[in-house]
């Protein structure tokens, strides 16, 4: 190794996060909640949020996030994560909370919670990751598995004439009146990235302005339990999930517009 010229000075473009531990992730390869969580965490550190963040850590994948966050972190029952940041933000009306939740526990047992949480208008912020799957429990069909899709439940592939269809989770949310930003992002690709970041960047802005409910819905991988390989995932999230769950901003409201985010 050649020893850098003295004066050298060097720049560093990317290292941990500080807001992220050192300990190793149980998550699969090419799966993107470690995108999804990095970009919160950068974002916590260029916001100087670290000390004044409290994570709401939910049931499935996600459930060992606060083993992943260096910030204060609780976790909660199934689905209860709403309820759970709504109490705590509630209390220290102060700090930033935020809940970190995939589709099975947002959209089916905590379908409840959330609702009424964007109902209600809490100052909390909901990082949503949608893989349109049960990925920690083994791969059975989510409120929002795609039409067709197979999965452990739905061998034949999803019968939407037995189950419905897939549940849009921000069309319906930015639909209450409480909520304040809503939008959905995809973590398939750099650009696609990069827009993710902004946009919890976005949502925690709005949360410290006091602008109540926020959330942004991330499209995900899960090449395990779709049978996929990393790269295949990737284009799966862009040629079959985006056309259904259509990337955008779902609600805006004026007054976050008015402060130029």
């Amino acid at each position: 190794m050649i020893n850098p010229l003295p004066n050298t000075h060097t720049q560093v473009v990317y290292q941990r996060p500080k807001s992220l531990t050192t300990a190793v992730t149980h998550y699969c390869p090419g799966c993107t909640h470690g995108v999804s969580q990095r970009l919160v965490a950068e974002v916590l550190d260029e916001m100087g949020l670290r000390e004044k963040a409290i994570g709401v850590a939910s049931v499935g994948c996600s459930v060992f996030a606060y083993n992943y966050f260096d910030v204060d972190f609780v976790e909660a029952a199934h689905g209860r994560a709403p309820a759970m940041a709504t109490g705590i933000k509630r209390v220290f009306p102060d700090r930033t909370v935020f809940t970190y939740q995939g589709d099975g526990d947002l959209a089916s047992i905590g379908m409840a919670e959330v609702m009424h949480a964007a109902a209600r208008g809490e100052n909390i912020t909901i990082i949503f990751i949608n893989n349109a799957i049960y990925g920690m429990t083994g791969g059975q069909m989510a409120p929002t598995t795609l039409p067709g899709m197979k999965t452990t439940s739905s061998p034949l592939g999803r019968d939407i004439e037995m189950t419905g269809m897939p549940i849009r989770m921000a069309e319906l949310l930015s639909k209450m009146d409480g909520s304040s930003f809503v939008v959905r992002r995809s973590l398939h690709d750099a650009t696609n990235i990069r827009k993710a970041k902004k946009a919890i960047r976005t949502a925690f802005e709005v949360q410290q302005q006091g602008l109540g409910f926020s959330l942004v819905e991330l499209l995900s991988t899960c090449p395990t339990n779709w049978d996929l390989t990393p790269n295949e995932a990737l284009s799966f999230v862009e040629e079959k999930m985006i056309p259904y769950f259509e990337l955008g901003d779902y609600k805006v409201a004026d007054a976050v517009k008015a402060l130029k985010l």
